[in-house]
C-alpha cells in the first residue's frame, strides 16, 4: 500500500514536470500546480508513515510552494457574478 502511494505520488509530480518542460502545461496553471500538490501531499504522507524526516521536511515544503501558488490564483481569480 505504501508503494502505491509513493509511485502515484511520483508519478503526478514527474507528469507535472515533464508537461511543464514541453510546454503543454504553465508552471503557473492549475494542472501543474494541482498535480505537484497532490504528488507533494501523498509522497509525504508516505513518508511520514515511514518516519523519513527529512522527505518529510522535503515533501512538506513542495506541498506549501503549491499551495501558495495555489493560493496567488486564487486570490487573482475574479469574484463569481451574483445570481
Amino acid at each position: 500500500m505504501v508503494y502505491s502511494i509513493q509511485i502515484g505520488g511520483a508519478l503526478l509530480i514527474l507528469v507535472a514536470f515533464v508537461l511543464g518542460q514541453i510546454e503543454l502545461i504553465a508552471a503557473e496553471g492549475w494542472p501543474y500546480l494541482s498535480l505537484n500538490f497532490l504528488g507533494s501531499a501523498l509522497l509525504g504522507a508516505s513518508a511520514v508513515l515511514g518516519a523519513q524526516w527529512g522527505f518529510v521536511l522535503l515533501e512538506a515544503c513542495w506541498a506549501l510552494a503549491s499551495l501558495y501558488g495555489i493560493w496567488r490564483k486564487l486570490q487573482s481569480c475574479p469574484p463569481a457574478e451574483a445570481r
